[in-house]
């Protein structure tokens, strides 16, 4: 029965080379071939576990980081800014009066009845076709005329006054708008509720920094200048020194949202002013 044989074993290197110069290299090396499997194997072993440690330690980095950027985003300040447009004042409607068209009255003329001429028996003619002699027409048409001019004249009278008596109102005018000074400089500029600390605490607190702008990394000082009016109210707000698009909107979201100031006086009387206002954007963690 053949007995199983370790090819990797001392004694199965005396076997070949039994008989053989044991001094040359070649016996050296199969001796000690085995010890460089085993070594081999090893150092495979620990190259694997290596690899794959690395490859949990990089997702578990990536993981702890995402962690990190999200709380930082929610750690950021929240600014209001209201970007209501202001309404504008309806202009009353114009009524308009249509004058009434007179009533035209009827101008009645004169008439005279024209009787045919026929020849009748005398007992058959009626009193009212009898022919009057040239006196008594003339004293009808004195009589008639009398009467139907003097009517026909007071109907005339009476469509002249119906015509005099139609007034046309004119157009109601628009108001002229005012224009309202705006000064650079006034002997007291206005003053927020508070103070400029007071200021500078409510921007810290209505500030909501732009995501876009937190994972891009940009900060800066934008600087916004707006009117503030007579009443103490927030007019326009224009910037004049930007940084970013985000960050320039925030600003003016933030000065629109301001509370009443006290107004700016000149010689004694309230007027509009405007107003410059740096509103600072810094990231946590940087210097």
């Amino acid at each position: 029965m053949a007995r199983e044989v370790n090819l990797s074993s001392r004694e199965w290197c005396d076997l070949v080379f039994d008989g053989k110069n044991k001094d040359f290299g070649a016996y050296i090396i199969r001796t000690e071939s085995a010890k460089r499997h085993n070594l081999a194997v090893l150092w495979a072993l620990i190259g694997t576990v290596a690899v794959a440690a690395l490859s949990f330690g990089l997702v578990k980095a990536n993981q702890y980081l995402e962690e990190r950027r999200l709380a930082a985003l929610q750690d950021q300040k929240t600014y209001i800014v209201d970007f209501t447009p202001e309404t504008e004042e309806q202009q009353p409607e114009q009524q308009i009066i249509e004058p009434e068209e007179p009533e035209v009255l009827e101008d009645v003329l004169s008439s005279v009845k024209v009787t045919e001429l026929q020849i009748v028996d005398d007992d058959k003619v009626r009193p009212e076709d009898e022919i009057l002699t040239q006196e008594e027409i003339e004293e009808t048409n004195k009589a008639f005329g009398q009467t139907n001019v003097d009517n026909g004249q007071d109907e005339r009278d009476k469509f002249q006054t119906a015509v005099t008596d139609v007034v046309v109102e004119k157009p109601v005018e628009k108001p002229k708008e005012t224009v309202v000074q705006v000064f650079r400089s006034v002997e007291q500029m206005p003053q927020f509720p508070g103070g400029e600390a007071a200021l500078m605490k409510y921007l810290q607190s209505h500030i909501n920094y732009p995501p876009m702008a937190v994972e891009n990394g940009v900060q800066g000082r934008v600087v916004v200048q707006f009117v503030v009016d007579k009443t103490g109210k927030v007019g326009e707000v224009v910037v004049v020194r930007n940084v970013d698009k985000d960050l320039d909107k925030e600003a003016v979201r933030v000065c629109k949202s301001l509370p009443k100031f006290t107004p700016g006086r000149q010689n004694g009387q309230a007027v509009a002013v405007w107003y410059t206002l740096p509103v600072t954007f810094k990231l946590q963690g940087t210097n």
